[in-house]
């Protein structure tokens, strides 16, 4: 996925976005990381069939982050 999906497929609202910020701001996520989180978040919602990525999406893709580190 580039860039440019990410933007057009990636969208969260801004509970999300807060609390990707905080994993960034805190060390425990680069921006790397963040756009990968994304994209885990956007399968979870592809595989619940839900259009919009929601705050619980991001949240469980952290969790399996952190699962493999």
């Amino acid at each position: 996925m580039t860039m440019q999906h990410i933007k057009k497929f990636c969208e969260i609202d801004s509970k999300s976005q807060n609390l990707l910020r905080k994993y960034v701001d805190s060390g425990k996520l680069s921006a790397r990381g963040y756009h990968r989180i994304l994209k885990i978040a956007r399968t979870i919602a592809d595989l619940e069939v839900t259009e919009k990525i929601s705050y619980e999406h991001i949240g469980e893709a952290l969790i399996y982050r952190t699962k493999e580190v």
